[in-house]
């Protein structure tokens, strides 16, 4: 198969790409990179190649001779590449703006401090015990989901921005799954629980579910 993602199960940003490719309709190879066993097969010289970052995802599309990393430039490849009856960044500038404002309140100011290379960091150069770290992530996603809620009572329809799912909803429902991972309180959230209920009915966001990953633990 030509198009292949390297990923982790539990990876928001690998769960990011797997939504998309599958609201693209996109066959695609996924392969794990397991971002713990053995110190982690990202720092392996065979995937480091692929992304000196040593961070997944990973996506390469050999037909296009093209590697990407990064969840949301391989989202809107997969957009601007694949027809579909799924546009995950509006034509309109306004609104296209709005939604990439959403989804990178998400992809770069939440996520990146609960990466699982920061958790790590805490417990190997900061002593923190696994609580701490837990409730490390807890903090940085509900300060995050406080100013997320407020904006989507302006905005949200069935899904972030009105009826059609978009980025912001690709970026959000991973971000749920991680928030619930670390006990995050979500009956104080209830739109953003809505959305990602409504979302979680659509088979695209069902299949990238992590336990419904091959290399889920």
């Amino acid at each position: 198969m030509s198009i292949k993602l390297y990923g982790y199960w539990r990876s928001t940003a690998s769960y990011r790409a797997r939504i998309a490719l599958n609201l693209k309709g996109v066959e695609y190879e996924y392969v794990p990179v397991n971002l713990v066993n053995d110190g982690g097969e990202q720092h392996s010289s065979e995937y480091s190649r692929l992304n000196p970052a040593h961070l997944v995802p990973t996506f390469v599309d050999e037909d296009e001779d093209i590697i990407l990393n990064q969840s949301l430039a391989i989202i809107e490849y997969l957009d601007e590449r694949y027809e579909s009856e799924h546009r995950l960044v509006p034509e309109h500038l306004t609104e296209r703006a709005r939604v990439r404002a959403l989804a990178q309140d998400i992809a770069c100011d939440i996520q990146p401090i609960g990466n699982l290379r920061v958790l790590n960091a805490l417990k190997g150069h900061f002593e923190a015990s696994q609580d701490d770290v837990a409730k490390w992530a807890a903090h940085w996603i509900a300060l995050g989901f406080d100013g997320i809620e407020k904006r989507l009572q302006t905005q949200a329809g069935k899904y972030c921005f009105d009826f059609d799912v978009t980025l912001a909803d690709i970026c959000l429902v991973p971000q749920v799954y991680n928030a619930q991972r670390f006990n995050v309180d979500m009956s104080r959230y209830p739109l953003i629980s809505k959305i990602a209920k409504n979302c979680n009915e659509l088979s695209a966001f069902e299949l990238a579910k992590p336990e419904n990953q091959k290399d889920a633990i």
